[in-house]
């Protein structure tokens, strides 16, 4: 069985600490390497594990497409799994290369140490799994998470950088085609990280480089799904409204979400639409 992981360690902000490292050659992408446009697996990634305050526990999980343009719809099922639980809400639609943090399953307190959470993923004729457990290097903060997501180095600290505030126009909605289906969602931030003000002499960045924005993805739903626009742009001060129109290739249940992200952290967000 073939894993990838960020290996990294909590308490990411104290002092002395060693940086996260990626074991590049388990993930396999060097300069020599070919790259793939189809027929390559979806390798499932154990990201790392955190304890809410209320003493349950967040397992999260990515993974890396290693297909460079072929998007794969895998249902739920004996390809699409997760031990215990079967469907724990991780994504059917599978975009290509790496995506960080997409699925989080919550266990008990209680959970055993030793116990697994196994995600299950076949893609084109082969089997791969990552198996997530409380080991205690394995345990992550906002900072790790931070420095996964951003470009690297130290996050910032004081004050600390939150998460930004996501809220939805709805959580579920309906189109009949050929319609198109309009989607609101808007983000709030703490304006943290702050942007970085330019030597001297040296003009200022013709598009900002910080702020919040959202995204849109497909994420569950075995059509096409077109997004216009797909983004929104960053906004350093004030609300980033992200107003999208949807159109949709053939019926079905599908979930989409948004995704707002301040460029070290991200807050996510559903809704599950009902094409007839």
């Amino acid at each position: 069985m073939n894993r990838i992981r960020s290996v990294s360690r909590a308490g990411s902000t104290g002092p002395g600490l060693l940086l996260l490292f990626v074991l590049a050659t388990a993930v396999g992408l060097t300069a020599q390497q070919p790259r793939f446009a189809r027929g390559q697996n979806i390798q499932p990634v154990f990201e790392g594990w955190k304890r809410h305050a209320d003493g349950t526990i967040a397992m999260y999980f990515g993974y890396l497409n290693r297909n460079y343009e072929q998007v794969t719809d895998i249902p739920i099922g004996p390809e699409n799994n997760i031990e215990p639980g079967g469907d724990r809400g991780q994504p059917t639609h599978f975009l290509t290369r790496r995506q960080k943090f997409v699925l989080t399953v919550n266990v008990p307190a209680n959970w055993d140490k030793e116990r697994r959470v196994i995600w299950t993923v076949t893609a084109n004729g082969r089997t791969d799994k990552a198996q997530g457990w409380l080991q205690p290097e394995w345990e992550v903060d906002d900072g790790v998470i931070q420095m996964n997501i951003g470009p690297g180095g130290a996050p910032p600290t004081n004050p600390p950088n939150t998460a930004p505030k996501l809220t939805l126009g709805a959580s579920t909605a309906s189109v009949t085609q050929p319609e198109t289906l309009t989607l609101k969602a808007t983000a709030i931030d703490d304006g943290i990280p702050k942007p970085r003000t330019p030597r001297p002499g040296q003009p200022p960045p013709a598009a900002a480089s910080t702020g919040v924005w959202v995204r849109w993805i497909h994420y569950r739903g075995a059509g096409t799904v077109a997004f216009a626009p797909a983004a929104s742009p960053r906004v350093q001060d004030g609300p980033s409204d992200a107003t999208t129109r949807v159109t949709f290739n053939q019926p079905g249940t599908y979930v989409l979400r948004a995704v707002a992200s301040d460029g070290l952290l991200e807050t996510s967000s559903d809704v599950t639409v009902t094409v007839k």
